[in-house]
């Protein structure tokens, strides 16, 4: 079934597009700029946000083909309401150790059995973001790291952009669920 738009978005997306010229990005960058600047009414983005659109068209293959999305929250997972995400925390074995979070407990064990071509969302915990950086699953097809905080967020997503994992990102401190939701389901609603 065709995906029907609320005439509140299509008021949302012209007052964001009277607001922040977006129109020099490629497709799928534009889509996942407008979605996430649209979902947090912060302009910033249009500047903050790092986007590669070869990484985004990967991943948005990879979710049409229907490839498992791993979230670090359940407020990520209930975000993107056209797939059953997986979130790694309600794993039982996902315990935190000394010095570490259950996110990133979780998200090491998530990203040790994960299959190949999965797709990751991490919006809440910059300590699942490390994790995964520093024990990165296989072949990842799309890695949306938008974690939020004063602690560790910034410095996560700076490792991410300069990994040679493919990736959606962001400078500095802003992100979390939301963001991450929204730049996921550009990828699922974009129409080429």
């Amino acid at each position: 079934m065709p995906r029907v738009i609320h005439p509140i978005e299509v008021e949302s997306y012209r007052i964001l597009r009277s607001r922040i010229d977006l129109s020099h990005l490629p497709p799928l960058s534009r889509a996942v700029a407008e979605r996430v600047i649209h979902a947090s009414a912060d302009l910033s983005f249009g500047e903050s946000l790092i986007l590669r659109e070869q990484a985004l068209e990967r991943g948005r293959e990879a979710l049409l083909a229907g490839a498992p999305v791993y979230c670090d929250a359940r407020m990520a997972a209930a975000g993107i309401t056209s797939r059953t995400p997986i979130v790694p925390l309600d794993d039982k074995r996902a315990v935190a150790g000394e010095g570490s979070t259950r996110s990133a407990a979780a998200m090491r064990l998530a990203t040790s059995e994960a299959p190949s071509g999965a797709i990751w969302v991490i919006g809440n915990a910059p300590t699942a973001l490390t994790e995964l950086l520093a024990h990165p699953p296989k072949d990842p097809a799309l890695i949306v790291g938008l974690p939020v905080g004063f602690v560790g967020a910034a410095e996560a997503k700076e490792a991410l952009a300069q990994s040679d994992l493919p990736f959606v990102t962001n400078r500095g401190e802003r992100g979390g669920s939301a963001v991450a939701v929204a730049a996921v389901n550009a990828l699922i609603y974009h129409e080429a």
